[in-house]
């Protein structure tokens, strides 16, 4: 059964990585934001209605319906992209998307398009081209996205990419993209991307029993997805707007996620505590810095070396690469930098751990003024497992 996966530009090879290591599949490629492989019918990664295959740092999952050679790129190039919808096997590629787990018929038709390179015709054009006969083939309503309507309920979501090479067409295997996380109710300015998030936490290599800290921890994405990756880690996260902790712990529900009352540039934990940091700091992109943060980012990096073990890792998503000049002094070293494409900006996913050559002293905060006691560390609850 062959497949593809879409995602964020600059994931692929974490994609391709995680679908490796669910141990059922092989890559067939590594392209634009998107990963295809083949499996065999039932020893795919399950996930539920919504999310037939399971693959946390993809957009979406899709079976491979039809791939040749790019059309070229005038519009009357797009005859042969009516002649590609026309060669579908849409009654296999029901049968295979049900044995998937994944809904019953068509319903009616939906297709999003994208192209790489200079094009005489826009997305929508492709879009009527290839829709229209694959709606008309199935007997069932064609869908336009050209005036901005979502698509009526049980219309089953197609793709066409054109990257210059291939043109390719993907039937999605559930409901909804594979990014819309049914946990993710709630949310706040800033709150990341959930499969960035699967990333950031699979980058990790967490393990049951460590600590596990988001120290602006917004609606909580980074910790959930974290419990989602390695069961049995205990989950902490901070936030100083109240907003966020409410968001946070309505999307984590039942989970074993603890969500406090923290300023990020003075935790409320001990020193050398924390196993691993997952964290997409407010660097004033979307949401500034306040408490102590505010005009002084070298706190948060102060406060990073000084919680984290010998041992310890982070990964964190970083704006722009300056920031990690305070991470240096403090015994922090980066050892892998990917820049991801994120909804027009271009953050980079770095990993830190300490250097071991580095003296302890500079990791530790500067001594209290007479008078004033150190933030009461926050009693977190036991790894659970679920």
């Amino acid at each position: 059964m062959r497949m593809v996966a879409r995602c964020v530009r600059g994931l692929e090879p974490a994609l391709g990585t995680e679908i490796l290591r669910t141990g059922s599949a092989t890559l067939d490629w590594i392209g634009h934001r998107e990963v295809g492989f083949r499996t065999s019918t039932g020893t795919t990664p399950s996930g539920d209605g919504d999310d037939p295959v399971r693959l946390r740092t993809a957009d979406d999952v899709f079976l491979l319906a039809r791939r040749q050679d790019d059309v070229g790129p005038h519009k009357s190039d797009l005859v042969a992209l009516a002649e590609l919808a026309g060669a579908v096997d849409l009654e296999g590629l029901a049968r295979e998307r049900r044995a998937l787990g994944g809904p019953a018929g068509f319903g009616g038709i939906e297709i999003s398009a994208s192209f790489l390179g200079r094009r005489t015709y826009n997305r929508y054009d492709i879009e009527d081209a290839v829709g229209r006969v694959l709606a008309e083939r199935a007997g069932v309503p064609y869908h336009a996205r050209r005036h901005g309507e979502p698509a009526p309920p049980g219309h089953s979501g197609w793709r066409l990419t054109l990257d210059g090479d291939h043109a390719t067409l993907l039937l999605r295997l559930g409901r909804r993209p594979a990014h819309r996380r049914a946990y993710k109710d709630a949310t706040v300015a800033g709150t990341l991307h959930p499969p960035v998030a699967a990333a950031m936490a699979q980058a990790a290599e967490l393990r049951p029993g460590q600590r596990v800290l988001d120290p602006c921890c917004g609606a909580g994405t980074l910790l959930i997805e974290a419990h989602h990756t390695v069961p049995g880690t205990t989950l902490l996260g901070f936030d100083l707007d109240p907003a966020a902790r409410r968001a946070a712990r309505h999307n984590a529900g039942p989970l074993p996620v603890a969500v406090e009352h923290g300023d990020a540039g003075a935790l409320p934990v001990a020193d050398r505590s924390i196993d691993r940091v997952l964290c997409n700091p407010p660097w004033g992109e979307q949401v500034d810095a306040g408490g102590r943060l505010a005009g002084h980012p070298e706190r948060w990096w102060r406060e990073l070396a000084r919680v984290l073990t010998d041992e310890g890792r982070a990964i964190v998503l970083l704006s722009e690469a300056r920031g990690l000049g305070h991470a240096l002094p403090l015994g922090l070293a980066p050892v892998h930098v990917q820049q991801l494409s994120l909804f027009g900006s271009r953050p980079l996913l770095v990993r830190l751990e300490r250097q071991r050559d580095r003296g302890r002293a500079r990791t530790r905060r500067p001594a209290q003024a007479k008078g004033r006691t150190r933030p009461r560390a926050v009693r977190t609850p036991p790894a659970q497992e679920s």
